[in-house]
């Protein structure tokens, strides 16, 4: 072995050695990562950690900065400034070391068409250096997992959509990565598919894999019980747990639905709007300010036809944060 090799080795064990003492260092962990295309500037200085065992959700919206976020943990683009650490490797400084450590589904699934999905696994296995024993062992794992058991010996170009992105997830597990990043990996799914991907991402934080998350669909995040990371215009704008961030910022909402247009109702220190039949309030105790507004209708209480109450969620965090939603299907909606 030649001495600058040596020399390169020393240097990599010596900065393991040092993230390793660190109490409860990160498996990943970007910090001041900033990228800019062009004069557009896409992340501006973004914090993130992730402890093994650890899922996190990393939420924004559309053009927030995730995809090149990801892109950039990945290895796939460079940063402009910042460092981004993979199980202790520097990723700009040790890019296969750091690559080796991380199993990332991106949103286009890359999938050999004309093998079948047994075959796509094995291929992507042997890549990653596992023996025949392991392979088997991964091969079965995560086919039973993610509910591919009857799709083994299918050909890839005959899968439905969902079914691809469960494939192009075992791909990214096959080699059982310290780190590993999700991106959208319920796209389309069926309510099986989520409940399977929910279950298995908590097996893998159970085994002490840190995950990476993103989606459209919240109920996901509550399920996993993931802390967020909420990112809007390339800046981390807020982080927590679910629980931390809806008392921090979530709303309730009220609607109070009537045949015909609503009536003009007043109570003090309660903004309330009007849309055609309904009246509208945003509010984190929305159950009172219903007593409230119902004492104020007088002769238009009869005319009332519904009254629907939505408590705080993490919905409502996301909408008073960023002044958008998110639906399931992944648009942003204004």
């Amino acid at each position: 072995m030649q001495s600058s090799e040596v020399d390169q080795d020393q240097e990599v064990a010596r900065e393991l050695l040092a993230f390793r003492v660190l109490k409860e260092a990160p498996a990943l962990e970007v910090a001041g990562v900033a990228k800019s295309y062009g004069s557009k500037p896409a992340l501006r200085g973004v914090d993130l950690r992730v402890r093994p065992g650890q899922v996190v959700s990393l939420l924004g919206p559309n053009g927030a900065g995730k995809t090149t976020l990801l892109s950039i943990i990945a290895g796939v683009l460079q940063a402009d400034a910042g460092t981004v650490r993979v199980n202790g490797f520097d990723v700009g400084r040790h890019p296969q070391r750091a690559q080796r450590s991380l199993g990332f589904a991106p949103q286009s699934t890359g999938l050999y068409e004309p093998l079948t999905v047994k075959e796509n696994l094995r291929f992507f296995g042997q890549l990653a250096g596992l023996d025949r024993r392991c392979l088997d062992r991964r091969v079965s794992e995560l086919c039973e997992a993610l509910l591919l058991g009857g799709l083994r010996e299918r050909q890839c170009q005959h899968l439905s959509g969902g079914e691809r992105r469960r494939v192009h997830t075992a791909i990214a597990l096959i080699a059982e990565p310290p780190v590993v990043m999700l991106d959208e990996p319920t796209v389309g799914a069926d309510i099986e598919t989520r409940l399977a991907m929910i279950a298995l991402v908590k097996d893998l934080a159970n085994s002490g894999t840190a995950v990476l998350y993103t989606t459209h669909y919240l109920p996901e995040v509550e399920a996993l019980t993931a802390a967020v990371v909420l990112i809007d215009g390339g800046r981390v704008i807020a982080q927590g747990s679910v629980d931390q961030l809806i008392q921090a910022h979530g709303s309730g909402e009220l609607e109070l639905r009537f045949k015909g247009a609503a009536p003009r109702v007043e109570v003090t220190g309660i903004p309330i709007r009007s849309d055609g039949e309904s009246l509208w309030v945003s509010t984190p105790e929305p159950a009172p300010v219903a007593a409230r507004i119902l004492n104020r209708l007088d002769g238009d209480i009869h005319r009332l036809d519904s009254v629907t109450v939505s408590r705080p969620s993490l919905e409502s965090v996301f909408l008073n944060l960023t002044g958008r939603r998110l639906d399931e299907d992944g648009a942003d909606a204004a």
